[in-house]
């Protein structure tokens, strides 16, 4: 009878138990908001700080990241969801008739249990097979009770989220416009080499081919000092890509169009934030051919890095960067929300809807940008 009762009371608590144990994509979920969190604390203490690009460049990044696991950590809580509730629905029949069996034998009184029609034999044998089947109907009571509660904890993460979420897009939209002005009120980098604004405008509107454009970048400079760079020759093969993304081509693979390039093209988020690898000379930025909105980089002699398809471009020509300095911004929605709709958020990489083509010249050959950047991928 002991089991019995227990059996029961575990019933009863199954629609009303204790809060539900920590799952993995609810743990996820609350780990991206803590990082959120401490990208907030980032922004509020960027205004104090000595080197202010350095820090909201910092700050952004935190935040994209915080986003990032953000979203997958609600469509993982969506999708497991879906699978408990799926599940619970296919079992509902056999979910009732366990509740009935164990709420009329609560029901039934005790001496009534006690006792078989066939006498005290039948009474020991009903005895044994209820010690048997009892521990079974706990296991499927607790399960049961286990996975609508993790239904109940999911259900609230992601009601919640959409407000974590949505103040993790207004924190990473104010330290973008913060940025972009720390970066127009900066004056101490030093500068190369000034540029010759009429020589570019006729290199530009003369050039057909991004090779063209190249071999002719040295006739825009002006007074340019002599020397270059450091080698980053030791760090080829390991550079980290400028944006976070998912390569959608590698060189040499033909688009839609059949149109092959050289360079490797990612998949990125809207607005995100692109950096340089490595300390590098601006040679070029602006719009150029079909490129777009063009940045070029010239980390060591005869070495150039070709970024293509930014939305906003950082800095100017013959401008000296610190490795891991902004150089612009990714496309994205007029509003700012970074593509976030639900549909995105339930669906893997759906928001990566922003493309940066990436070439890398050597003595103005174009080589395969992955012998250069660590792409994680082979």
């Amino acid at each position: 009878m002991t089991r019995v009762a227990t059996a029961f009371a575990i019933a009863l608590c199954v629609l009303g138990g204790p809060a539900a144990a920590q799952n993995e994509p609810a743990a996820a979920a609350r780990a991206a908001s803590e990082r959120l969190s401490n990208a907030a604390e980032l922004l509020a203490s960027a205004d104090g700080a000595r080197n202010r690009v350095k820090a909201l460049t910092e700050t952004i990044q935190a935040y994209e990241e915080g986003l990032e696991a953000m979203r997958e950590g609600v469509r993982r809580a969506a999708i497991r969801e879906e699978t408990l509730t799926r599940d619970l629905q296919a079992r509902e029949a056999g979910i009732a008739r366990l509740l009935g069996v164990l709420q009329s034998m609560g029901n039934t009184p005790a001496p009534v249990l006690l006792l078989h029609p066939s006498g005290p034999v039948g009474t020991a044998r009903s005895g044994m097979i209820l010690s048997e089947v009892t521990p079974s109907l706990e296991r499927q009571a607790a399960e049961l009770r286990g996975k609508l509660e993790e239904v109940s904890v999911l259900r609230r993460l992601q009601e919640s989220a959409a407000d974590t979420l949505r103040r993790g897009l207004q924190g990473v939209q104010s330290a973008r416009t913060e940025l972009s002005q720390a970066i127009a009120d900066r004056t101490d980098l030093p500068r190369r080499f000034t540029e010759d604004p009429v020589k570019t405008a006729l290199l530009v509107a003369s050039t057909e081919t991004l090779d063209g454009f190249a071999s002719g970048l040295s006739e825009i400079a002006v007074n340019e000092a002599p020397g270059s760079l450091p080698g980053i020759e030791a760090r080829k093969g390991l550079l980290p890509l400028p944006v976070e993304g998912r390569i959608l081509r590698r060189a040499g693979e033909a688009d839609a169009a059949g149109i092959t390039r050289p360079g490797l093209v990612l998949a990125t988020r809207p607005n995100a934030l692109v950096t340089t690898p490595a300390p590098a000379t601006v040679r070029y930025r602006g719009p150029l051919l079909d490129y777009g909105n063009v940045i070029i980089l010239e980390p060591q002699a005869g070495l150039l890095l070709v970024l293509a398809g930014l939305d906003v471009v950082y800095g100017n020509t013959g401008e000296v960067l610190p490795g891991g300095s902004p150089v612009g911004l990714m496309g994205g929605p007029a509003n700012g929300e970074d593509g976030l709709v639900q549909a995105q958020v339930t669906q893997a990489g759906a928001e990566r809807t922003e493309t940066l083509y990436i070439e890398v010249r050597e003595s103005n050959t174009p080589v395969d940008p992955a012998t250069w950047f660590k792409t994680d991928e082979g």
